[in-house]
């Protein structure tokens, strides 16, 4: 039986990750921080095991109370979503905070778990498509997600020897608990469950980059082509016309 590790899996897209590959008979090791949902998701199928963990911890994540086998897929899902209101007023901590739950806890998780993934297995790490073009309040989240892109391309290159593939996700809008906190237009919203499969397909097909929904994802690196000065100009636009 194949084995999966899935972080974030208590809600949104990880947990129906976590469903999907249960569903295609995976062995998922699915990790999050609220034990509840998790007894939740593994009360969906035999073949979820759950644990909680703070990411945000190498100790916490060495001591892991549960065995997991070598794993054919690690899929790096957790992070958080936070915005700077005030760019004048620079919220550090925030952008700590940010920074330390997207991309430092990512980090602590490749030193702890990547060993574990087989030859010819697959890492795959979720980015953002707001790693695609710098967005209005978006100075720590964009950062986090624009590192994680970067690094996943990068361990593509240096895990070949290794044999291990290696995938970033650049979602855009999903419908989760983290964008029901957001209060401007979702352009091409899609649910987790849409999502889930996505990521399904591409994994399956070893895609190097899974970006959807398709129309979003295109959109966003045709604007990314232009000259910057023309994009901020935009974005200036939009923000004032709110």
């Amino acid at each position: 039986m194949k084995t999966i590790l899935i972080t974030g899996a208590s809600s949104g897209i990880g947990a129906q990750i976590a469903i999907l590959y249960a569903q295609n008979g995976f062995t998922v090791f699915a990790g999050g921080r609220n034990q509840e949902r998790l007894d939740e998701l593994s009360s969906k199928h035999e073949n979820i095991k759950t644990f909680t963990c703070d990411l945000t911890s190498k100790e916490n994540i060495k001591n892991i109370n549960l065995k997991f086998s070598p794993l054919d897929i690690l899929l790096l899902n957790a992070g958080g979503c936070e915005y700077i209101d005030d760019a004048v007023n620079f919220d550090g901590d925030l952008f700590a905070r940010v920074i330390t739950d997207n991309l430092i806890s990512v980090g602590y998780c490749l030193d702890v778990w990547l060993k574990l993934v087989k030859p010819n297995g697959q890492l795959a790490i979720t980015s953002s498509c707001a790693s695609f073009i710098p967005l209005p309040r978006s100075e720590a989240y964009g950062a986090s997600k624009a590192a994680l892109t970067y690094l996943a391309k990068s361990l593509a290159i240096d895990l070949s020897d290794a044999n291990i593939n290696v995938s970033v996700i650049h979602p855009g809008f999903v419908k989760t608990q983290l964008t029901d906190k957001n209060t401007f237009d979702m352009p091409c919203i899609i649910t987790s469950e849409a999502a889930a499969k996505y990521v399904f397909k591409g994994l399956s097909s070893y895609s190097t980059e899974i970006n959807f929904p398709k129309r979003f994802t295109y959109t966003l690196k045709f604007l990314a082509f232009l000259p910057f000065s023309i994009w901020k100009n935009l974005a200036n636009k939009m923000m004032k016309g709110k």
